[in-house]
C-alpha cells in the first residue's frame, strides 16, 4: 500500500502530465483547425464522430458536446461500421475519426469506404505520419509527448486532448453560429439549466398569486387578503395599477407601535413604489433580483396592470437553483 504522501504525489504527477499536454495544444490551433471548423459550417449535413476503444469514448463525449451547442452530430463505432452502421453515414456528412495511432486495423478499414461515399474526414490523431492522418482531408494533431499512466500505456493524456480538441471544435463552431442562450436552453430543457434559462414569471405565476387590496381598504380587509392568499403580503391597488405593497412585516411593525389601527387605511401602511418586474421576466433573474434586494417577494406587472405577487419559494421550488 502506497504512503498518503506517495498518493498525494501520483494523482499531482498525472494532474501536471495531462495539464503539460493540454497546454501544447494551442499551438496546434493553426490554418488546419480553421479549414476544419470552415468545412463543417459550410456542410449541409451533420457530423459523424467515429472511433474505437478509449477514443470512441471520447467521440460519443463529442457527439453529446456537439448536438448540446446546435451542430447535429452521431456517433459511429468503427468497428461496427463495417459491419452495417455505416449506414448512418449520409451525403453531405463530415466525418471526423479519432484515433491514438492512426494506424488501427478498424480505422484503416473503415477509411477506403467512406472515401468511396464522397464525405469529406477530419482526423484527431497523435501521430501526423500514420494512415488516417495521410487519407484524411484534415488532420488535426493531438499527439502527447506522455500519457499520464506510470507505464505509459493507458490512454489518459492522450484522451484528455482528444477532449480539449473536440471542446475547441464545438465552441469555436458555437461562436461562429452566433448560438446564444436561449439557442442553448431549446436543446436543455431540462433539469436546472434549463429551467434557468427558459422559465419565466408567467409559467409559474398562479391565478390565486394575486393577493390585491384597494388603496382606502380597512387594516381588517388588509389582513384577511394576505393570510387568504398566503404570500406573506398583497398588492395595494388603484384601477388595477400598483401604488404600493403591504408584507406581513409592514402590519407587525404597525402593531409594534401601539397606536390605535382600526381607522387606518392600506395607504396609510404601504410600502409605496414596492420593487415590481415584468410577467415575461425568466425566474431566475427575478430571483436575482430578490437576492439583490433581500426581499421575499416582487410584485409582478404587465405593462402598468398589476399581475400578481411572486414569492421566493416558488420560484425555488420550481428547480431553478
Amino acid at each position: 500500500m502506497k504512503s498518503s504522501i506517495e498518493i498525494k504525489n501520483i494523482a499531482k504527477e498525472t494532474i501536471s502530465l495531462e495539464l503539460d499536454a493540454i497546454s501544447k495544444m494551442k499551438s496546434r490551433i493553426d490554418d488546419r483547425f480553421v479549414n476544419a471548423i470552415n468545412l463543417i459550417s459550410t456542410s449541409k449535413g451533420r457530423l459523424i464522430v467515429a472511433g474505437i476503444g478509449k477514443s470512441a469514448n471520447i467521440a460519443n463525449k463529442m457527439v453529446a458536446t456537439f448536438n448540446s451547442t446546435g451542430q447535429p452530430a452521431i456517433f459511429l463505432h468503427a468497428a461496427d461500421a463495417i459491419h452495417g452502421d455505416l449506414g448512418n453515414v449520409q451525403q453531405g456528412d463530415v466525418v471526423i475519426c479519432i484515433s491514438k495511432s492512426g494506424n488501427t486495423p478498424e480505422i484503416k478499414a473503415l477509411l477506403p469506404f467512406i472515401k468511396r461515399m464522397g464525405n469529406a474526414i477530419i482526423a484527431l490523431t497523435g501521430n501526423m505520419n500514420s494512415f488516417l492522418a495521410k487519407e484524411s482531408d484534415i488532420a488535426l494533431d493531438v499527439s502527447v509527448e506522455k500519457e499520464a499512466c506510470p507505464n505509459n500505456l493507458a490512454p489518459t493524456s492522450s484522451t484528455t486532448a482528444q477532449l480539449v480538441m473536440g471542446d475547441a471544435l464545438a465552441v469555436t463552431l458555437l461562436a461562429c453560429k452566433n448560438f446564444t442562450d436561449k439557442d442553448f436552453a431549446r436543446f436543455h430543457p431540462g433539469g436546472t439549466l434549463g429551467k434557468r434559462l427558459y422559465l419565466k414569471l408567467s409559467d409559474i405565476l398562479a391565478k390565486d398569486s394575486n393577493p390585491a387590496v384597494v388603496i382606502n381598504a380597512t387594516i381588517n380587509e388588509v389582513i384577511i387578503e394576505i393570510s387568504k392568499k398566503r404570500l406573506g403580503a398583497t398588492a395595494v391597488l388603484d384601477n388595477n395599477k400598483v401604488k404600493g405593497i403591504i408584507t406581513d412585516g409592514d402590519l407587525r411593525r404597525m402593531l409594534e407601535k401601539g397606536d390605535e389601527f382600526t381607522s387606518l387605511t392600506a395607504a396609510d401602511i404601504m410600502c409605496v413604489s414596492p420593487k415590481t418586474i415584468h410577467i415575461d421576466t425568466l425566474a431566475y433573474d427575478a430571483l436575482g433580483l430578490m437576492e439583490k434586494n433581500n426581499i421575499s417577494q416582487l410584485v409582478v406587472v404587465n405593462g402598468e396592470q398589476y399581475q400578481g405577487i411572486v414569492h421566493i419559494h416558488d420560484i425555488i421550488k420550481e428547480g431553478v437553483v
